[in-house]
């Protein structure tokens, strides 16, 4: 499955993020990565594979490279490498996903018919996070790009956007199957696939 965490404040967030994207590690096994946003470095992101190592092991080393940063995303997957930086006439933005699709196939042909490309792994699949990304840009906002992809997608897709005006956008997936939390202490506030992670690090709902 996976799972999510962003926060958005006043102070550095770089721990929160930490903190709150190792809090879901219990959801995957495969990758973990964080993503934060400064207005001096631009995007600075770092995706692990935490097969063999936990989230918080591998991460503990990339904490001092994004001291600063009043907003971030992480997340645990437990299939793709994510979150992907994304550059289109949108603008550049972090993005990642959890969900299923369905109809991943059919719609990456229905791309291709445009002329559209994807990376491709060794066996031929492409990162699901990276197609959904293709589908919002298909749009003239984010608003529209992300509503159109889930009208496109069979299945489920719930997603946190990392802009370059330091602002997440949290969309939970059409038919509400997947959670979208959100918290806030006197500082800012939390996006959180489960609750108790912004709960323990002192948010409210």
């Amino acid at each position: 499955m996976g799972g999510f965490f962003g926060a958005i404040s006043k102070k550095d967030v770089v721990l929160e993020i930490f903190f709150g994207a190792d809090y879901h590690s219990h959801l995957g096994i495969r990758r973990g990565g964080m993503a934060f946003y400064d207005a001096e470095r631009g995007f600075q992101r770092q995706i692990h594979n935490i097969e063999n190592t936990p989230f918080r092991t591998k991460f503990e080393n990339d904490l001092h490279e994004f001291e600063g940063c009043v907003s971030g995303i992480g997340c645990i997957s437990d299939h793709d490498p994510q979150p992907l930086l994304v550059r289109s006439h949108l603008g550049t933005y972090a993005i990642t996903t959890i969900g299923a699709i369905i109809n991943a196939e059919e719609l990456l042909q229905a791309e291709f018919a445009k002329g559209h490309q994807f990376m491709s792994r060794s066996t031929g699949t492409v990162n699901e996070t990276e197609l959904v990304a293709s589908l919002i840009n298909q749009k003239e906002t984010l608003v529209e790009g992300i509503k159109y992809a889930q009208e496109a997608i069979k299945g489920s897709v719930t997603l946190l956007l990392l802009l370059e005006d330091d602002s997440i956008i949290a969309a939970r997936d059409k038919l509400g199957r997947l959670p979208v939390l959100v918290g806030k202490d006197e500082e800012g506030y939390a996006v959180s696939f489960e609750s108790f992670a912004y709960a323990k690090l002192g948010y409210e709902n």
